[in-house]
């Protein structure tokens, strides 16, 4: 037993070094799964016979050769070219040719020229992908050819950040079920430009923590994988407006409007944080209808449905409108338990069914809250090396358990959230500036710190350095211009909302 365990783990590893030098499979996964593989009870974890292990590990070593490197199987692939097409053939469309990538099955191929590359793609494309699958048998590749323009596209979507380990934010990581399919379903098609659809803009709504996020990620990835020449921009609402002011305060207002208006698809998380601001609005609306003209995909995601962004205006919500709109609900049971199943495992690990059920039960309105759980107690049994249990689970999670009735903001994130709002900084809100628009911020911080938190009159004037008396009056004054004022009402409840996504979404 012992002497089978080893050989099968030194085959694990001669397998590992190839998969990630030939690139075949993504190396997350490879790295998941590898780990099972020298855990101490082997056996007990991973049936495999060691005989298919060996026949594995010889047929990828017979490919490896071919593999190291995209350059490599260009060279094959133009030698079996070779066989059927003249030297004048070869010479004329093929010499400029390099391959600049090989991943996943797909192979990417730079040729300078725009109008070779429509050659290629109207003649010899097919040739490419049998000359492929002579080299790998039954392997159906997939074949890009980029022009300058493509490979340049291709080199900026590359560089571009990861947020939040995107590469767990895909399609197949998203567990679907009755409260998502639609949205899920959408997304994926947006995701494939080879569909035709009336989709655009595509508009995600529902509450934090439920998976809008995940698939604006999942789109980007799916793009960004099949469709490397596409440029793909992902933004936040909030960062959308940090980054128009930077630049209209430095004028890179050309800058500004290239970056975004030469997007192929463009995904804006978040859009609830630009109501409010009239020259956010001003500059989005002319954005969108540039993409939307050009034909590029544009996909939002919100808190809520664009009717019930009250400080948006009208000429936007038509137009959100216009596409369409799916909504994400809380999760139902069968749900509930199936995302913690999954996380679990991504995580290798089984949970006993007891504690999936009791997690299911007390967290029953959020996604992420589900994950992070999941997330919190393997890491309390590696580190504690205990079992885990139900008891473990209540004592690990207690805090989780109170609900999201129990978070209340702190003053910086309400200060912060009106400061967007007025296009001030939280300094000039807090400090002793008396012009109207400024007194007004610092007026309903005031209002919402009293409505928001537990903090008494006194140590709410103590953040703005005043005394008690005038965050009376002040609160005073914004509840008879709420009561006065329609519009003003519908701002303090766009403030209202931003301020709880916030805090529901951890931020």
């Amino acid at each position: 037993m012992i002497l089978r365990s080893l050989k099968f783990r030194l085959i694990s590893l001669k397998l590992l070094n190839i998969c990630k030098r030939s690139r075949c499979i993504p190396e997350n996964g490879l790295q998941r799964f590898f780990l099972l593989l020298f855990q101490p009870k082997i056996d007990t974890i991973v049936r495999i016979e060691v005989s298919l292990l060996v026949a594995l590990f010889k047929t990828l070593k017979g490919l490896d050769f071919l593999m190291n490197s995209a350059t490599d199987l260009w060279g094959k692939v133009l030698e079996i070219l070779s066989k059927d097409l003249t030297q004048t053939a070869i010479s004329t469309w093929f010499d400029e040719c390099n391959a600049v990538e090989l991943s996943n099955n797909r192979l990417v191929i730079h040729t300078p020229s725009l109008y070779k590359k429509e050659v290629l793609e109207g003649r010899f494309l097919g040739t490419i992908r049998s000359a492929l699958n002579e080299i790998f048998s039954s392997t159906d590749f997939d074949v890009v050819i980029l022009d300058d323009n493509g490979l340049k596209a291709m080199t900026e979507t590359t560089d571009l950040p990861n947020y939040l380990g995107i590469d767990e934010y895909t399609f197949d990581h998203f567990v679907v079920g009755s409260s998502n399919k639609f949205a899920h379903a959408a997304a994926l098609a947006v995701s494939d430009i080879t569909q035709k659809n009336n989709y655009n803009p595509l508009f995600i709504h529902g509450e934090s923590g439920l998976g809008k996020t995940h698939l604006l990620y999942a789109i980007r990835h799916a793009v960004e994988t099949n469709y490397p020449h596409l440029k793909v921009i992902y933004v936040k609402g909030s960062e959308f407006t940090d980054e128009l002011v930077d630049a209209i305060r430095h004028k890179k207002n050309v800058e500004f409007r290239e970056k975004y208006r030469g997007a192929d698809f463009f995904l804006m998380d978040d859009i609830q944080f630009i109501a409010g601001r009239t020259s956010t609005q001003e500059e989005y609306f002319n954005t969108y209808n540039t993409l939307f003209e050009l034909g590029k995909q544009i996909v939002f995601t919100s808190d809520r449905p664009p009717k019930d962004i009250h400080a948006l205006e009208d000429r936007l919500k038509s137009r959100f409108e216009s596409g369409l709109t799916a909504d994400i609900q809380p999760p139902d049971e069968d749900l509930r338990i199936a995302i913690i199943k999954n996380k679990a495992a991504q995580l290798g690990v089984v949970l006993p069914n007891d504690v999936t059920n009791y997690i299911a039960d007390n967290l029953d309105s959020n996604v992420r809250q589900l994950e992070g759980a999941v997330k919190m107690i393997i890491a309390y049994r590696d580190l504690m090396d205990d079992t885990i249990t139900v008891e473990t689970v209540k004592a690990r999670l207690k805090d989780m358990f109170k609900g999201e009735r129990d978070l209340i903001p702190t003053t910086d994130t309400i200060i912060e959230e009106i400061a967007k709002s007025f296009m001030q900084t939280p300094d000039e809100i807090k400090g002793q500036s008396r012009v109207a628009d400024t007194a007004l911020a610092r007026q309903i911080a005031m209002y919402l710190i009293r409505k928001l938190t537990n903090l008494s009159l006194k140590d709410i004037g103590g953040v703005f350095g005043r005394d008690h008396s005038t965050v009376i009056s002040s609160v005073r004054k914004v509840e008879n211009k709420i009561n006065d004022d329609r519009d003003f009402s519908n701002r303090i409840r766009d403030i209202t909302s931003n301020i709880n996504s916030n805090i529901n979404s951890g931020r």
